[in-house]
């Protein structure tokens, strides 16, 4: 390993003129015009410093956050043999040097094990340990995330489900305990993120267990608690342990939400009082100002408070301060400081971001499904991931990574079929044989209602016409249309198995395991008050397990800690009671997901139901006639 260069002691100056001098610079380069793939004057932790408030841990794949460091910034480690090498800029204060992991890890794959500290203190973070809500996590997959910056190939850290970083505090240096002040931002993907619990950057608790409120201040960047939010989602919120919040509560409805490809979320406090919440697109403009105020009141579940806070000190990413990694996002680069950072500092960062200009083919995936169509193709959105009114809907190549081809059902309205906060749509709302779809504002209307059928087919009922791919075309572009049913081979679609997510019935209730995520069978199955950290009132309840679902459409399972939804003894009998039990295929563990919301048996031709749309905690659900009403509406995302 070679040794690190720490940036050279600070001389003494004052703040303002040279913030002000990184904003005139930032202003010199023509928006949309690559600027030479060198770095600005000063950095991110140049900009903090000067403002009095200085990085304490600083974390990029993609470049160096001093202008003087040149030191690595991650580790790759090779499958083939083990062997590990250091990837670090091309100069001092510059871009990643690609070039080196790529030929190292040619004609295999490679890991990162470790993502360096750039800051004095050192503070690397490694693959995080098992802890009370997961399994011990994966490394990022080292090539998954290509980038450019200025014009300069680079990587990013995919953090999906199950692969996050950490460094205890008995070893870190530098970062706020107790009550301390610190301020911190993050360069993420707001086209890759889900409601799963909780892909957080920040300081977290020394052990990977909840210890109660305010033992967090870390950024969570998703649809985590969006009940009730506005805008499209994700959300710039802080996790401050027991509590996802967008403001000084849960939902706060002035946070509109980012959903750009590339997000700069900020979170400050003072940890006393007062904290702030700020999100802005990391390509171009302005930071806009979520939250600044007190921070949330009230008592959690230990008798713990968020006035003041009780910060422990470790470094966190990719998962929750209790190890919940159900997460997903897509990191660029962030940083931790001490003290709580001047507006005029922090506007200088977004302007330095903005002046790397990030971009990349997608920054990793999103909420959602791929949908597989004719030749293996996804159902695409023309354009890379922009996702505007009146886009082509289309068929390409599928990639994991793409925002645009993943689709979630269901959530606007009943029967459609959404991405990028927008909905599959057919042109002009007609029932033309021949009409193309597109993508539009979700509004309900007809020509957005989407069916599928039993032989793959998705039907738009208003017009009795399906999905089709014109003459069976399987090229990328080939733009979709409606056309009569026929069942060929160009109108047969197949959804992919969705990641981690709840599955929501009444408002706020969800499906659950009776117990306390007991890892046994035979467990009713019912409706409890959704417990993902977020919902109800502060002093409410923790992460519940067993009401994190996951939908397999290969077998039609659906499962939770381990084992399956089941129809009590494979009963095709109306009525018969819903439990978990071992997986083993039978047909009472056959469940298809309909377009109205519904999960239907097919076996029994019954739907999921809760008896006379009751929804009171400990519901037992049941399979029942399938009609269509809220208490058959469950919601696989």
């Amino acid at each position: 390993m070679k040794s690190r260069l720490n940036p050279p002691p600070r001389r003494h100056r004052t703040a303002l003129p040279s913030l002000i001098a990184v904003v005139l610079t930032m202003m010199t380069i023509p928006l949309g015009v690559a600027a030479p793939a060198t770095a600005a004057t000063d950095a991110p932790c140049d900009i903090y410093a000067a403002g009095g408030t200085p990085c304490v841990a600083a974390y990029s794949p993609a470049r160096a956050l001093y202008a003087s460091y040149n030191g690595p910034l991650y580790q790759v480690k090779r499958a083939s043999d083990g062997a590990t090498r250091d990837v670090g800029p091309l100069s001092a204060g510059g871009y990643a040097n690609a070039a080196q992991q790529d030929s190292f890890c040619a004609g295999t794959s490679c890991t990162i094990p470790i993502l360096y500290d750039q800051s004095p203190n050192h503070n690397d973070l490694t693959p995080a340990p098992a802890g009370e809500q997961g399994a011990a996590n994966a490394p990022a997959d080292a090539a998954a995330l290509p980038i450019t910056v200025n014009g300069t190939k680079a990587y990013g850290l995919h953090l999906p489900p199950g692969v996050a970083y950490r460094r205890s505090s008995t070893v870190t240096a530098g970062t706020a305990r107790g009550a301390n002040p610190e301020s911190m931002y993050e360069v993420a993907s707001g086209t890759n993120v889900n409601s799963g619990c909780c892909s957080d950057f920040g300081n977290v608790e020394t052990d990977t267990v909840d210890t109660g409120a305010g033992h967090m201040d870390t950024l969570n960047l998703s649809t985590l608690g969006s009940v009730g939010a506005t805008g499209h989602g994700p959300w710039v919120q802080a996790d401050l342990e027991e509590g996802v919040f967008q403001g000084k509560t849960f939902v706060w409805t002035p946070n509109q939400g980012n959903a750009s490809k590339f997000v700069t979320a900020m979170l400050k406090n003072n940890g006393v009082d007062t904290f702030a919440l700020k999100g802005g697109n990391s390509q171009s403009g302005a930071l806009s100002t979520w939250y600044d105020g007190a921070l949330p009141d009230g008592v959690d579940r230990f008798g713990s408070t968020w006035k003041p806070m009780k910060l422990e000190g470790s470094i966190g990413l990719g998962a929750g301060g209790d190890n919940s990694n159900r997460g997903t996002q897509s990191f660029f680069e962030g940083v931790m400081t001490t003290g709580y950072a001047s507006n005029t500092t922090e506007n200088a960062v977004q302007a330095n971001i903005v002046a790397q200009h990030y971009d990349g083919k997608s920054t990793g995936g999103g909420p959602g499904r791929l949908i597989k169509g004719p030749g293996g193709k996804c159902v695409d959105v023309s354009g890379d991931d922009i996702g505007g009114n009146l886009a082509v809907v289309q068929l390409w190549d599928c990639q994991n990574l793409a925002a645009d081809q993943h689709w979630t059902g269901s959530a606007f309205a009943e029967g459609t079929l959404h991405t990028l906060g927008r909905c599959l749509d057919v042109n002009g709302n007609v029932t033309t044989l021949g009409t193309g779809v597109e993508l539009y504002d979700c509004n309900g209307v007809p020509g957005q209602q989407w069916i599928p059928q039993a032989d793959g087919s998705i039907k738009n009922p208003a017009s009795g016409l399906c999905l089709d791919a014109p003459d069976g075309n399987t090229a990328n572009g080939t733009p979709l249309r409606i056309w009569t049913c026929n069942g060929s081979p160009a109108q047969r679609f197949a959804v992919t198995t969705p990641i981690l997510h709840p599955v929501a019935g009444a408002a706020a209730k969800c499906v659950d395991v009776a117990g306390n995520d007991l890892d046994v069978q035979l467990q009713r199955v019912q409706l409890w008050t959704c417990q993902n950290v977020v919902t109800g009132a502060p002093g409410g309840h923790p992460e519940a397990r067993d009401q994190q679902w996951t939908y397999n459409p290969a077998d039609q399972s659906v499962r939770t800690i381990g084992r399956c939804l089941d129809v009590i003894d494979d009963s095709t009998t109306m009525g018969a009671g819903i439990q978990l039990h071992d997986c083993n295929g039978v047909g009472g563990q056959h469940w298809v997901p309909q377009a109205n919301g519904a999960l239907l048996n097919p076996a029994s031709s019954y739907c999921l139901d809760a008896p006379n749309g009751a929804t009171t905690n400990g519901t037992l659900l049941r399979i029942w006639d399938c009609n269509g009403a809220p208490a058959q509406k469950f919601i696989l995302n």
